[in-house]
This record gives C-alpha cells, sequence and structure tokens, in this order.
C-alpha cells in the first residue's frame, strides 16, 4: 500500500493550524507531520537527528515548504534537497506568505515543482491547501522511490 504522506516545513502556528486543518477536511492523506525550522526539515527527510527512527516512508509524498524559517531558510533547505540524489525529484512546495519576485524566482532556480502564495482569507486559504492536497496527493504521479540508506 502506498502511504501518502504530507511534511509540512511551517513556523507559524497559525499558519501551521490551518494548513493541517484544510488537509485533514480533505481527507487526502494518511500522514501529515509537521517540522518547524528548516534544520528539522533535513533532519526529518534524512533521517538524522532527532528524527534518526523515525517510522513512516522513507520520503513523503510531497513536502510544503515555507521560505523564512528560523536556523535554515526553506531557499537553504530546498537547494540541499536538490543536490542530494535521494532527495532531488522529491516534490517541493513552496507555500508562504511572500510575494516578493526575487523569492519565487529564487525557489523556482533552486527547484521547486510549484510556489504558491499563501492567501490571507481562511476561506481562501483553506481551498488553496485542499486543492494542492488533491493536485499533489490524488492527481500527480510521483516519481520512484530511492531509498534512505539507513
Amino acid at each position: 500500500m502506498n502511504m501518502k504522506t504530507i511534511l509540512l516545513v511551517e513556523d507559524n502556528p497559525q499558519d501551521e493550524m490551518l494548513t493541517l486543518r484544510a488537509l485533514k477536511k480533505a481527507h487526502l492523506a494518511n500522514r501529515i507531520d509537521v517540522v518547524r525550522d528548516g534544520q528539522q526539515a533535513l533532519d526529518y527527510l534524512f533521517r538524522a537527528g532527532e528524527f534518526a527512527d523515525r517510522d513512516g516512508p522513507d520520503l513523503p509524498t510531497v513536502v510544503l515548504l515555507d521560505i523564512s524559517l528560523p536556523r535554515l531558510s526553506g531557499l537553504e533547505v530546498l537547494e540541499r534537497l536538490r543536490a542530494d540524489t535521494r532527495t532531488e525529484l522529491l516534490p517541493v512546495v513552496i507555500l508562504t506568505s511572500s510575494d516578493e519576485q526575487k523569492d519565487r524566482l529564487k525557489s523556482y532556480e533552486n527547484g521547486c515543482n510549484s510556489f504558491v502564495q499563501k492567501p490571507v482569507d481562511f476561506a481562501d486559504f483553506a481551498e488553496t491547501v485542499a486543492r494542492l492536497g488533491v493536485y499533489w496527493l490524488a492527481t500527480n504521479e510521483p516519481p520512484p522511490e530511492r531509498p534512505i540508506p539507513r
């Protein structure tokens, strides 16, 4: 069975809550894991540090990644993911409050699969997140999984 997992990388508790609520309401993922900074995201994805013994699939189906994060920015996380053969094909959606053209350009230059600006209105936010979930978990065909050595 293919377990659909989302990794949400979000440091804003309110945005985290709204995203989780919208994804759960859409009933798309078997599992939604949350990390709150860039270093935690890398540790989760590469099963290092506090996530060395985590359960679940090697890689999530999709990563929803904020740009503005503590420790390592979302753009730094994205660069490292694309530089490693184990994660270079992992679908990454930048989900951010930024409306800066330079952030969008840098995100695509670093290899994001999609750039989505978070709507301010809750209903619009929930609808946007639900659409993301439908596309990335139900419509998109992900790349074949490359196992992470343990």
